[in-house]
């Protein structure tokens, strides 16, 4: 199986070791440099993982970036923060390779402390909206997940921010797209989390997605 693996990253230097050795044969790292000011980009090289880099932030623009620069037939997109195991990866991989899905999501089963109360509610009526709006039976947008390259391509994501892997599901179910949720556990993230470790993140999140969602 050959695999690419898209990890946008913004000052992740803490976590990319634990990340990166953990990367499953077959599967090659894709490390988007989102603007780090530590030394993600020198880690990631250093440790063998293919680096290119997108300036204009936004977890959209970063992990559209890694997109395009992937030449493999399936891609995953995974969180570089040591919340994810890698080495779940295939259990992911696993449906859209053997041709019963068109796009697979982790499904977070959170240890203790991991996934903070109001970051659990949001992303419960998020799936929620899916469910009822778009006929994806989804019951959590996760960020590891598992989809063919081209198809992913052609179904033209515009979003280069927080509602990015919102349209990714949208747009999928729109365009008929099989879509299944595979089990994940979800560790306690090494650092604080850009998006729930701030009202600023929690809101512009929240506010990214509201917009995809009415767009759609």
């Amino acid at each position: 199986m050959n695999v690419d693996v898209v990890l946008p990253c913004l000052d992740e230097e803490a976590a990319l070791p634990w990340v990166l050795e953990r990367i499953p044969p077959g599967f090659t790292p894709i490390v988007v440099d989102n603007g780090s000011s530590d030394g993600t980009a020198k880690i990631a090289a250093e440790l063998g993982a293919r680096v290119v880099r997108e300036p204009r932030r936004g977890f959209g623009a970063a992990c559209h970036t890694g997109l395009l620069a992937a030449t493999a037939d399936l891609v995953c997109f995974m969180d570089a923060d040591a919340s994810l195991d890698p080495r779940q990866l295939p259990e992911v991989v696993a449906p859209v390779a053997a041709g019963e899905a068109e796009l697979v999501l982790g499904r977070r089963v959170p240890e203790p402390g991991a996934w903070p109360l109001h970051a659990r509610l949001g992303n419960a009526v998020l799936a929620w909206n899916l469910r009822r709006r778009a006929g994806a039976r989804v019951h959590d947008l996760g960020p590891m997940r598992a989809c063919s390259r081209a198809g992913l391509l052609a179904l033209g994501l515009t979003d280069r921010r927080f509602g990015y892997p919102l349209e990714m599901v949208l747009r999928a179910a729109a365009s008929g797209w099989r879509i299944a949720e595979v089990d994940v556990a979800y560790l306690r993230r090494r650092g604080r989390s850009k998006v729930t470790g701030t009202l600023r993140g929690t809101a512009r999140a929240i506010s990214d997605m509201r917009r995809v969602m009415n767009d759609r």
